[in-house]
Protein backbone atom coordinates (compact mmCIF):
# COMPACT_ATOMS: atom_id res chain seq x y z
CA UNK A 1 0.00 0.00 0.00
CA UNK A 2 1.20 3.17 -1.18
CA UNK A 3 1.94 5.12 2.55
CA UNK A 4 2.90 8.71 2.69
CA UNK A 5 4.88 9.18 5.95
CA UNK A 6 2.31 12.05 6.92
CA UNK A 7 -0.36 9.32 6.89
CA UNK A 8 1.39 6.35 8.13
CA UNK A 9 0.63 4.85 11.16
CA UNK A 10 2.46 2.12 13.44
CA UNK A 11 1.17 1.88 16.61
CA UNK A 12 -0.07 -1.46 16.97
CA UNK A 13 -3.09 -0.49 19.01
CA UNK A 14 -4.84 1.43 16.08
CA UNK A 15 -4.60 -0.70 13.75
CA UNK A 16 -5.94 -3.72 16.06
CA UNK A 17 -8.79 -1.27 17.09
CA UNK A 18 -9.45 -0.74 13.25
CA UNK A 19 -9.61 -4.10 12.44
CA UNK A 20 -11.67 -5.23 15.43
CA UNK A 21 -14.49 -2.29 14.56
CA UNK A 22 -14.11 -3.14 10.91
CA UNK A 23 -13.59 -7.10 10.89
CA UNK A 24 -15.41 -7.59 7.49
CA UNK A 25 -12.47 -7.62 5.26
CA UNK A 26 -11.15 -9.14 2.33
CA UNK A 27 -8.52 -11.72 1.85
CA UNK A 28 -6.68 -11.81 -1.42
CA UNK A 29 -4.29 -14.64 -2.57
CA UNK A 30 -3.26 -16.37 -5.83
CA UNK A 31 -5.63 -19.18 -7.59
CA UNK A 32 -4.21 -20.65 -10.79
CA UNK A 33 -1.48 -18.09 -10.71
CA UNK A 34 -4.32 -15.03 -10.48
CA UNK A 35 -5.27 -12.86 -7.38
CA UNK A 36 -8.59 -14.01 -5.88
CA UNK A 37 -10.22 -12.36 -3.26
CA UNK A 38 -12.64 -13.30 -0.40
CA UNK A 39 -15.11 -11.17 1.78
CA UNK A 40 -14.72 -12.50 5.14
CA UNK A 41 -15.35 -11.75 8.55
CA UNK A 42 -12.00 -12.26 10.56
CA UNK A 43 -11.56 -12.54 14.49
CA UNK A 44 -8.11 -11.17 15.99
CA UNK A 45 -5.85 -12.99 18.46
CA UNK A 46 -3.66 -9.91 19.71
CA UNK A 47 -1.60 -11.92 21.99
CA UNK A 48 -1.43 -15.05 19.52
CA UNK A 49 2.36 -14.48 17.62
CA UNK A 50 5.14 -11.40 17.70
CA UNK A 51 2.20 -8.81 16.28
CA UNK A 52 -0.97 -10.99 16.57
CA UNK A 53 -3.22 -13.71 14.62
CA UNK A 54 -6.23 -13.61 12.08
CA UNK A 55 -8.38 -16.52 12.26
CA UNK A 56 -11.38 -17.36 10.31
CA UNK A 57 -13.59 -19.28 7.90
CA UNK A 58 -14.72 -20.44 4.73
CA UNK A 59 -17.14 -21.81 2.52
CA UNK A 60 -15.62 -25.41 1.48
CA UNK A 61 -17.13 -25.02 -2.20
CA UNK A 62 -14.43 -21.68 -2.15
CA UNK A 63 -11.34 -22.93 -4.58
CA UNK A 64 -8.98 -20.12 -2.36
CA UNK A 65 -8.22 -22.44 0.19
CA UNK A 66 -7.19 -25.19 -1.77
CA UNK A 67 -3.96 -22.92 -2.82
CA UNK A 68 -4.03 -20.73 -0.09
CA UNK A 69 -1.78 -23.05 2.14
CA UNK A 70 1.91 -21.46 2.86
CA UNK A 71 0.96 -18.60 0.86
CA UNK A 72 1.58 -14.80 1.92
CA UNK A 73 -1.93 -13.96 2.05
CA UNK A 74 -3.16 -10.22 2.09
CA UNK A 75 -5.97 -9.14 4.39
CA UNK A 76 -7.44 -5.74 3.96
CA UNK A 77 -9.65 -3.90 6.37
CA UNK A 78 -11.14 -0.52 5.38
CA UNK A 79 -12.20 2.15 8.06
CA UNK A 80 -14.42 5.11 7.87
CA UNK A 81 -13.68 7.35 4.67
CA UNK A 82 -15.11 10.54 3.49
CA UNK A 83 -15.32 12.66 0.45
CA UNK A 84 -13.53 15.95 1.21
CA UNK A 85 -14.74 19.53 -0.90
CA UNK A 86 -11.97 22.03 -1.51
CA UNK A 87 -14.39 24.63 -0.35
CA UNK A 88 -14.15 23.44 2.99
CA UNK A 89 -10.26 24.95 3.24
CA UNK A 90 -11.95 28.15 2.56
CA UNK A 91 -8.33 28.28 0.89
CA UNK A 92 -7.17 28.92 -2.74
CA UNK A 93 -5.04 26.21 -5.21
CA UNK A 94 -7.07 23.40 -2.90
CA UNK A 95 -8.17 19.96 -4.53
CA UNK A 96 -10.78 17.62 -3.92
CA UNK A 97 -9.81 14.23 -1.48
CA UNK A 98 -10.83 11.51 0.00
CA UNK A 99 -10.01 11.16 3.73
CA UNK A 100 -9.75 7.17 4.75
CA UNK A 101 -8.17 4.64 6.44
CA UNK A 102 -6.95 1.23 6.14
CA UNK A 103 -4.84 -1.56 7.95
CA UNK A 104 -3.12 -4.56 5.47
CA UNK A 105 -1.90 -7.42 6.82
CA UNK A 106 0.47 -9.95 5.42
CA UNK A 107 0.89 -13.14 6.92
CA UNK A 108 1.39 -17.13 6.08
CA UNK A 109 -2.37 -19.03 5.71
CA UNK A 110 -2.34 -22.17 7.75
CA UNK A 111 -5.25 -24.08 6.77
CA UNK A 112 -7.36 -26.49 9.07
CA UNK A 113 -9.95 -29.23 8.26
CA UNK A 114 -10.11 -30.63 11.61
CA UNK A 115 -13.56 -30.87 13.05
CA UNK A 116 -12.67 -29.66 16.70
CA UNK A 117 -10.57 -26.98 15.50
CA UNK A 118 -13.14 -25.71 13.23
CA UNK A 119 -16.08 -26.08 15.82
CA UNK A 120 -13.46 -24.03 17.87
CA UNK A 121 -12.95 -21.60 15.01
CA UNK A 122 -17.50 -20.98 14.21
CA UNK A 123 -18.37 -21.19 18.34
CA UNK A 124 -15.13 -18.10 18.61
CA UNK A 125 -17.16 -16.46 15.88
CA UNK A 126 -20.45 -16.66 17.48
CA UNK A 127 -19.58 -15.39 20.74
CA UNK A 128 -17.72 -12.48 19.12
CA UNK A 129 -20.65 -11.42 17.01
CA UNK A 130 -23.72 -12.40 18.92
CA UNK A 131 -22.61 -10.62 22.30
CA UNK A 132 -24.20 -7.46 21.72
CA UNK A 133 -27.52 -9.17 19.88
CA UNK A 134 -30.48 -8.62 22.28
CA UNK A 135 -31.23 -12.41 22.13
CA UNK A 136 -27.58 -14.60 21.28
CA UNK A 137 -28.54 -16.95 18.88
CA UNK A 138 -26.41 -20.13 20.19
CA UNK A 139 -26.31 -23.72 19.07
CA UNK A 140 -25.86 -27.40 20.03
CA UNK A 141 -22.27 -28.44 19.14
CA UNK A 142 -23.59 -32.11 19.17
CA UNK A 143 -25.83 -31.15 16.58
CA UNK A 144 -26.23 -33.11 13.38
CA UNK A 145 -27.22 -28.96 12.18
CA UNK A 146 -23.41 -28.76 13.26
CA UNK A 147 -21.76 -31.92 12.22
CA UNK A 148 -22.77 -30.97 8.42
CA UNK A 149 -21.96 -27.11 9.03
CA UNK A 150 -18.61 -28.24 9.36
CA UNK A 151 -18.47 -30.74 6.63
CA UNK A 152 -19.11 -27.56 4.47
CA UNK A 153 -16.53 -25.05 5.76
CA UNK A 154 -12.51 -24.61 6.31
CA UNK A 155 -10.71 -23.21 9.03
CA UNK A 156 -7.70 -21.03 8.52
CA UNK A 157 -4.90 -18.67 10.69
CA UNK A 158 -2.99 -16.20 9.56
CA UNK A 159 -0.07 -15.23 11.82
CA UNK A 160 0.85 -11.71 11.19
CA UNK A 161 4.37 -11.11 9.78
CA UNK A 162 3.61 -7.66 8.62
CA UNK A 163 0.67 -4.91 9.56
CA UNK A 164 0.45 -1.19 7.77
CA UNK A 165 -1.79 1.34 8.50
CA UNK A 166 -2.66 4.09 6.32
CA UNK A 167 -4.83 6.74 8.01
CA UNK A 168 -5.24 9.58 5.86
CA UNK A 169 -6.84 12.33 7.62
CA UNK A 170 -5.25 15.51 5.96
CA UNK A 171 -2.67 15.69 8.66
CA UNK A 172 -0.92 17.49 5.30
CA UNK A 173 -2.99 20.79 5.53
CA UNK A 174 -2.53 22.97 8.27
CA UNK A 175 -4.72 23.05 11.98
CA UNK A 176 -6.73 25.55 11.07
CA UNK A 177 -8.13 23.91 7.58
CA UNK A 178 -8.46 20.67 9.38
CA UNK A 179 -10.60 22.25 11.88
CA UNK A 180 -12.77 23.71 8.84
CA UNK A 181 -13.16 20.49 8.17
CA UNK A 182 -13.57 19.05 10.79
CA UNK A 183 -16.53 21.29 11.25
CA UNK A 184 -17.85 20.57 7.65
CA UNK A 185 -17.85 16.68 8.14
CA UNK A 186 -20.05 17.49 11.26
CA UNK A 187 -22.64 18.97 9.70
CA UNK A 188 -22.66 17.07 6.77
CA UNK A 189 -23.39 14.24 9.23
CA UNK A 190 -23.35 10.83 8.50
CA UNK A 191 -21.70 7.35 9.88
CA UNK A 192 -18.72 8.38 8.32
CA UNK A 193 -18.40 11.64 7.99
CA UNK A 194 -18.77 11.67 11.51
CA UNK A 195 -16.36 8.94 12.04
CA UNK A 196 -13.81 10.60 10.27
CA UNK A 197 -14.35 14.04 12.22
CA UNK A 198 -13.78 12.27 14.93
CA UNK A 199 -10.58 10.54 14.31
CA UNK A 200 -9.45 14.27 12.76
CA UNK A 201 -9.94 15.94 15.57
CA UNK A 202 -8.04 13.54 18.13
CA UNK A 203 -5.38 14.94 15.95
CA UNK A 204 -5.55 17.79 16.81
CA UNK A 205 -3.39 20.38 18.84
CA UNK A 206 -4.90 21.00 21.81
CA UNK A 207 -6.82 24.51 22.35
CA UNK A 208 -5.94 27.10 24.84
Amino acid sequence: MYIPAAFAESDLHPLYKLIEQNSFGVLVSQVDGQPFATHLPFLLDRAAGPHGTLIGHMARANPQWREAAGQTALAIFSGPHAYISPTWYEAENVVPTWNYTAVHVYGRVQVFEDKEVLLEIVQRSVRVYEQTMPRPWSFDPASSFVERLLMQIVGFRIEIERIEGKFKLNQNHLAERRQKVVRALRERGGENAEAIAAMMQTMLPAED
